[in-house]
């Protein structure tokens, strides 16, 4: 009898994951594209049938997404890996942009603020996503700028609105009214009831379809003087940051008071990099550098390596302490230790990505209760005696150790905008800014992408119809939070944004991609331990509930300190969370919070080498969608 109760109580976690998906597994053989809107997986799948590579389709879904404007825009920033099969290597781009000029310490903290604004002119670093996507095309993809953004400015010219992106603009409308480009645009219905489209209605961009003609223009121009491909694709982009489009972006931005100079555009460049990757168990994982978040998901599976997690259960009492620590000693780092790493040679990613560090870390994991960490001291193991930052890491641990009574506040608050903070609320942000794009094709290609910025309510740059990023939100005022993420001309803030692609026996194992802020990198480490320890397929581990921790100093959302700092044992779990469990969690100094939605939109591609095919996995909350042929 002891025998069966044992299994009864250990049954619901093992069934958890095995159970039907909301969403079925996509299969394909040729080609797969999947993101966070159906039109643009379509768009995505157009390109495919027209004889696009994985570079192709994934660039035609980033600009129908960014179309599409309430979870992104043209102005924002991009992040993306690439898989070369040509090579055998995966590449990143680095199209994050950068602060403006005049954008200095002195200047947020004269008008009041104690971080960037989260909305606005003053909230926007430079363009990236144009960029981004220019040079991924003409260096790795096959077709036109033309053919690529034909299904985007179809989109333009009217589309029928969904309700999500229709509702959001409604919601938004007190703040979409204190810019004149951005009323003109989500607004259409002025000094009526309802003032933002009705679901269903044609939804038209006339100023963004001008801006993307001129860049079509330019590519054209280039081709009847004899230019190649990739160099009519490249005048295009000039034209975007030098030429017409970028006096009117300019100017438009200026007018509402922002700072972004002909200069700033002109300096701006896209960067291709060397990703960094750990291995974990012999899967090579791949993200993007300290610019970004993602080297914190690297750092956690080097700790996690160190534990037997199979052995616990999936989401068991000691699985969910275990994840929920492993987060804070990285997210600890990554509050600290990240930033622009080409404004400073000093940042220790070396010593971060060590093994050696990692089973350090794993060391101050509490089997019995949750625990408050700092930042280690990652230099030791990079054969530096001494921690450079010793003085602002000693101020930065007071910092965060005096707000650890707040109450729990699981927000993605991307923009606040004075509304009470409501469930309905929370979706909303959590949904709106950010998507994934994931692509392959049967040549070899493979593309994960997470672009954001811009999204809604956007503040639109004079009649360009492109919405101005919100990313300078994200960077810091006092070197004692995080002494390489303080704001500076030319430097690019430490996003939350974070691709993922690994390789497994040196072929693609699987790419992923999630949105949510700070959530991100929770969802994409347990979405993977999920397939790799846990025998998960792509649509189940899409869908498993996961944990999110609010341990650490929010990304995004808030001007102020308080706003910011770390909320100790704040836990969000899923709803159907056993009681024991959940009690278990207190006893251990939890604070719960519970939701049906703690994975994220998260998509994914899975590679079956034995069947020679991809399995497609598409998040079961809002529109995420995938094609595959």
């Amino acid at each position: 009898m002891k025998k069966i109760a044992l299994l009864l109580f250990l049954l619901p976690i093992k069934l958890s994951y095995c159970q039907q998906t909301q969403k079925p597994v996509l299969h394909a053989k040729n080609w797969m594209a999947i993101t966070g809107k159906p039109l643009a997986a379509t768009a995505g799948s157009i390109i495919f049938q027209q004889g696009g590579n994985a570079v192709d389709a994934s660039c035609a879904m980033l600009a129908a997404t960014c179309t599409m404007f309430d979870v992104l825009s043209w102005g924002g920033e991009t992040q993306a890996l690439i898989y070369n099969p040509k090579t055998k290597k995966v590449i990143a781009i680095n199209a994050l942009g950068v602060a403006p000029t005049g954008a200095t310490v002195e200047f947020f903290k004269n008008k009041g603020y104690e971080f960037p604004p989260e909305n606005g002119p003053l909230a926007a670093v430079t363009p990236g996503t144009p960029g981004g996507l220019c040079y991924m095309l003409a260096n790795y993809g096959t077709m036109s700028l033309e053919q690529v953004l034909k299904p985007a400015m179809e989109l333009a010219t009217g589309y029928p609105i969904e309700a999500q992106t229709a509702n959001s603009f409604e919601r938004s409308k007190k703040v979409l009214k204190e810019w004149p480009y951005s009323k003109a645009i989500f607004l259409p219905h002025l000094n009526e009831k309802r003032e933002a489209p009705e679901a269903g209605e044609i939804f038209v961009q006339q100023d963004l379809l001008n801006t993307l003609n001129k860049m079509i223009t330019a590519e054209k121009n280039a081709l009847k003087k004899k230019k190649n491909r990739k160099e009519a694709i490249m005048a295009a982009y000039k034209e975007f940051y030098t030429g017409s489009i970028a006096k009117e972006f300019v100017r438009g931005s200026k007018e509402q008071g922002g700072l972004i100079t002909m200069e700033d555009l002109a300096n701006w460049k896209v960067i291709e990099e060397e990703p960094l990757s750990t291995n974990y168990k012999g899967i090579d994982v791949y993200k993007l550098q300290a610019w970004t978040q993602g080297p914190a998901m690297l750092q956690a599976l080097n700790i996690l390596e160190t534990i037997d997690l199979k052995k616990m259960q999936y989401n068991s009492t000691e699985y969910i302490n275990t994840i929920y620590q492993t987060m804070s000693l990285t997210f600890a780092d990554r509050d600290f230790y990240y930033g622009d790493p080409y404004f400073s040679s000093q940042i220790p990613m070396k010593g971060l990505l060590s093994k050696a560090y990692a089973k350090q870390r794993a060391l101050l994991i509490n089997p019995s209760k949750n625990e408050l960490f700092t930042p280690g001291n990652p230099y030791l193991f990079q054969n530096e005696k001494i921690n450079p930052f010793d003085n602002y890491l000693q101020l930065h641990n007071l910092l965060s150790d005096s707000n650890t009574k707040n109450p729990a506040q699981f927000l993605p608050k991307h923009d606040a905008n004075g509304v009470a903070f409501n469930k309905d609320n929370y979706m909303d942000r959590l949904w709106r800014g950010t998507t994934s794009v994931e692509a392959a094709d049967k040549e070899g290609w493979v593309v994960s992408i997470v672009p954001s910025g811009g999204w809604n309510p956007a503040c639109i740059a004079g009649k360009t119809g492109v919405g101005m990023s919100q990313r300078m939100q994200s960077f810091v005022l006092d070197s004692a939070i995080s002494p390489f993420n303080v704001v500076a001309p030319g430097k690019r803030p430490r996003v939350t944004l974070t691709p993922t692609l690994a390789l497994k026996e040196g072929k693609p194992f699987v790419s992923f991609g999630v949105q949510g802020g700070d959530t991100q990198e929770q969802n994409s480490l347990q979405f993977f331990l999920n397939m790799v320890e846990f025998g998960m397929n792509v649509q189940q581990a899409c869908e498993a509930a996961n944990i999110n921790t609010n341990q650490l100093w929010l990304s995004l959302g808030g001007s102020k300190l308080k706003d910011r700092k770390p909320r100790y044992g704040n836990i969000l779990v899923h709803d159907k969370t056993p009681e024991s469990i959940r009690q278990q969690l207190i006893q251990m100094g939890y604070k719960l919070s519970f939701d049906d939605r703690t994975s994220g939109p998260l998509n994914a591609i899975y590679f079956d080498w034995k069947h020679g095919s991809f399995w497609g996995g598409s998040s079961n909350h809002g529109e995420d969608y995938g094609i595959g042929w």
